[in-house]
């Protein structure tokens, strides 16, 4: 299954949203579920990007189907670079390709071999079953930290997620476990080679120096990375310019995404992306979407 899009309405009127999750990583809502109140929402393009899993993509593409709308097949990719953990997302990838399934494959035992261990170094702290208690909340295969933090908050022992990591799961806590994910040349080649395109997913999160970030930058390009989220739901207004600026200084393509991980999350609301600003190309100008003309690139996810 690969360059995934399924009927869309004309390109004028389409809205995008190229980062999403489900239960088959972290996300609150079942891959149909999501594609139902992301069309309800007015998109008209989604990419679900579950954590290092495509499971989801078949069945968010068959209700795409039926609603006519396209659902782009896509992944975000665990990476650590320098001591830091970024994400890379993968869009219009190929999801059956050998290279691409067996590096999420090593990427996901090392999440369920980092689950048991937080379990464990909970126990510690006399806090019975967490591992268990997670896994009961994972629906699918990935048992990640904010299934421990809903398990936490569920017990009683936190009021909420934030708390839950300030608390037990953020760097120099009880539950912190340290993590070695896919090199960045490792994340690029895979969604390259699975006919993807690989894109910074949101930059203004990431905590590292200018110069850093910049040699960061450089070394993705190097690898053959072409875009970031210019437009995130984690990002501010400013963040939103900043990323535009520098996606136009550095060539790169534009992407937008909520990073919607289900209703309880405030941060951003399905369909409600602001509009790509003037000057960027988007990351979706090439792609063959029912509906998306090359000659209508330009227009702004929000037009």
């Amino acid at each position: 299954m690969g360059n995934t899009c399924a009927n869309s309405v004309s390109a004028s009127a389409l809205r995008y949203d190229l980062h999403s999750h489900s239960i088959r990583s972290d996300g609150t809502l079942t891959p149909a579920d999501l594609v139902t109140r992301a069309h309800a929402a007015g998109i008209g393009v989604l990419a679900l990007t579950d954590h290092d899993v495509t499971d989801g993509i078949g069945e968010a593409l068959f209700t795409a189907n039926q609603l006519g709308m396209s659902l782009i097949a896509g992944v975000e990719i665990s990476v650590t670079w320098q001591g830091h953990t970024v994400h890379i997302v993968g869009l219009n990838i190929d999801t059956t390709h050998v290279l691409l399934q067996q590096g999420l494959a090593r990427l996901r035992a090392f999440r369920e071999w980092r689950a048991v261990e937080i379990g464990r170094r909970l126990q510690k702290k006399r806090i019975d079953k967490a591992y268990e208690g997670a896994r009961r909340l994972a629906q699918g295969e990935i048992v990640g930290r904010m299934h421990f933090a809903r398990f936490l908050m569920d017990q009683g022992y936190v009021r909420g997620h934030q708390q839950a990591f300030r608390q037990f799961l953020a760097r120099g806590k009880p539950g912190y476990v340290p993590a070695q994910w896919a090199e960045l040349s490792e994340a690029v080649t895979w969604i390259r080679s699975a006919g993807g395109r690989a894109v910074v997913a949101h930059p203004g999160r990431y905590t590292m120096k200018p110069g850093e970030l910049r040699e960061f930058f450089d070394t993705f390009q190097e690898c053959g990375g072409e875009a970031i989220e210019v437009i995130s739901g984690s990002h501010t207004a400013e963040a939103n310019r900043h990323y535009a600026l520098l996606a136009q200084e550095r060539g790169f393509l534009a992407s937008v995404g909520s990073d919607f991980h289900g209703p309880e999350k405030t941060w951003m609301t399905l369909g409600r992306l602001p509009a790509l600003p003037d000057g960027c190309i988007p990351v979706w100008r090439d792609w063959e979407c029912s509906g998306l003309r090359t000659e209508d690139s330009a227009l702004s996810p929000q037009s």
